[in-house]
């Protein structure tokens, strides 16, 4: 294998703390917790936890509106718990990125209470503020973007909630703060970043109104009845319209050679990866982001060949171009969106096509990221009762819903337990006991524990079943980390007209590999023909094939099949 960075070899795990593991019983996630299951993440095969944000925080947004840059939250556990927890990961050789918050605080973080507190205190300027709101600018959680401090009898700016007032980041002093913030745990040893909305930094300075004709509640409700093609793409217009002007400063790429140039400072080559798709932010390819998500390949309805097809042909022509080239990084799924499983699938063919997704993102050119809970197949849990909910963005919609725009409670509730981010983030299925044995039987978890881990849907059943999802990212892992050609090796289209299944070539000099995903119930007679290559030795087959080798112009390929084989 030629020398690769440790993070382009790796396979990330992305925790959710609040819903990973419960270690003290108290129905919320913790650091004990997730230590006590670092032996189940070395099995499964995970070489890089991305840690979702573990600081102090009212949580009006679960943890992404901090108070305390450098501090645990405590209902996570101490900062000796973390550095237990980090020590016993790098112990078992598990690498860790935390979840960097750039673009705003918590309204209760020290540096906003003392911004908000007077004109004229010194730190005054650390966020962004107008006597007057100057334009008509929405928070893409909860309405308008502007939001009045009586204390100081101005307005503040916030692009997430009002509770997340957005730092001005054309302040130095503001810049050192969060540099010191960086500093502090990579000197503990974390191996680098997760950067949280990473486009929303810089805003457009003439601070430019949007022209969509409805606030976000209007446009929220417009994309849920659009139904014609004219409409819905009126919906993806609107939404560009409306925020275009908030995000995507020019000067994020100078501040992003800053902390690429303090990540360097640190040995072990700390890492860095961007909550965005553009590969702009890449830089040359070796003064930016390590990273950036292939999000464009999860943003469609539905994953078919074409569209993967695609996404590929335009991702890794613009990587290549990179001064030094880019390497891809690919996912499905994450705490944001819904889960894997319900998103792609469809109604019939679920759990087939999670497979298939699953060998897709393992085998694609690219560092593949995971969220906790794929690998057993969990699923979405839609939350119908209102007073349940704990993302605060579904509550506000849902008082819009039935107070401004006149929607029945019973639609209103469904819609918002629909729209919410709770539904993909519920507990995390460790048994067949109550609470699916996230927390004691007795403790109220703080999100709903979807009833469907006494399915089957839990680690400890399907430990020992060798048919069950866990055994399948089991065996698929280890399976790209025994093929050097699936890690390093180039990618190559193959039968690029197919509707049904998407076939590619992964290579090195010394190794080809055939990689077919098979999208649709229907079985097919392939025949593939390769420079020098007659024989398929098969090294994975979701459909059980005894047989080990095969002539490649005549492969059969059974419904749902993933195949992968070295090519002889």
């Amino acid at each position: 294998m030629t020398t690769l960075k440790w993070w382009q070899t790796a396979l990330f795990y992305q925790i959710y703390p609040r819903s990973f593991a419960d270690g003290n019983g108290d129905g919320i996630g913790d650091f004990k917790g997730i230590t006590e299951k670092l032996d189940y993440l070395k099995d499964l095969g995970i070489d890089t936890i991305w840690l979702s944000p573990h600081f102090p925080s009212p949580n009006w947004d679960c943890g992404y509106d901090v108070s305390d840059y450098c501090e645990v939250a405590p209902e996570y556990g101490t900062l000796e718990d973390f550095k237990t927890f980090l020590a016993e990961s790098h112990a078992r050789g598990i690498k860790v990125i935390l979840d960097l918050v750039l673009n705003h605080t918590s309204d209760e973080h020290a540096w906003f209470l003392e911004s908000k507190s007077s004109r004229d205190n010194p730190k005054a300027d650390w966020y962004v503020w107008a006597d007057t709101p100057p334009n008509n600018w929405q928070s893409c959680f909860d309405g308008e973007a502007w939001t009045y401090a009586p204390e100081r009898g101005q307005y503040y700016y916030h692009y997430f909630m009002k509770q997340q007032p957005d730092l001005n980041w054309r302040n130095p002093e503001v810049k050192q703060a969060m540099w010191d913030a960086v500093r502090f745990w990579l000197d503990l040893g974390v191996d680098g970043y997760r950067l949280d909305a990473l486009g929303t930094i810089y805003e457009d300075p003439a601070l430019t109104p949007h022209t969509v004709p409805m606030n976000l509640a209007e446009l929220r409700r417009f994309s849920e009845t659009a139904k014609t093609p004219e409409e819905k793409a009126l919906v993806e217009k609107y939404w560009y319209d409306m925020f275009k002007n908030q995000w995507g400063g020019p000067q994020l790429h100078d501040l992003m050679k800053e902390l690429r140039a303090i990540i360097d400072e640190y040995d072990g080559d700390r890492m860095l990866v961007g909550e965005d798709d553009n590969i702009d932010y890449m830089g040359d390819g070796n003064d930016e982001l390590h990273l950036v998500f292939n999000f464009p390949l999860m943003r469609t309805e539905k994953l078919t060949p074409a569209h993967i097809r695609k996404n590929q042909k335009e991702r890794l022509a613009r990587l290549d171009k990179l001064p030094t080239r880019g390497w891809g990084c690919n996912t499905l799924g994450n705490h944001d969106c819904s889960r894997v499983y319900t998103r792609f699938g469809d109604g019939l063919h679920d759990a087939e096509l999670a497979r298939v997704n699953a060998a897709l993102v393992l085998t694609l050119r690219g560092t593949p990221f995971f969220y906790n809970g794929e690998e057993i197949g969990m699923t979405d849990y839609i939350i119908s009762d209102p007073t349940k909910l704990r993302d605060t963005m579904a509550s506000w919609y849902y008082e819009q819903l039935v107070n401004e725009l006149g929607v029945a409670p019973a639609e209103a509730a469904q819609r918002a337990g629909e729209m919410t981010r709770d539904k993909n983030r519920t507990p995390m299925h460790w048994n067949n006991t109550a609470n699916g044995g996230f927390s004691p039987a007795n403790v109220e978890t703080w999100l709903p524990v979807n009833p469907n881990y006494a399915e089957g849907i839990n680690a400890k059943d399907q430990q020992d079943n060798p048919i069950s999802m866990l055994n399948y990212y089991k065996r698929l892992v280890r399976i790209r980390k025994q093929t050097p050609a699936l890690i390093e090796g180039e990618y190559k289209p193959v039968h690029e007209k197919a509707d049904d299944y998407v076939a590619f070539l992964r290579y090195t000099p010394a190794q080809t590999v055939l990689v077919v995903l098979n999208y649709a119930p229907n079985h097919h007679e392939l025949k593939f023909s390769v420079p020098d290559k007659k024989t398929a030795r098969i090294l994975f087959s979701s459909a059980g094939r005894s047989k080990k080798d095969e002539h490649i112009s005549q492969l059969s390929l059974g419904a749902f099949e993933v195949l992968i084989a070295e090519l002889a």
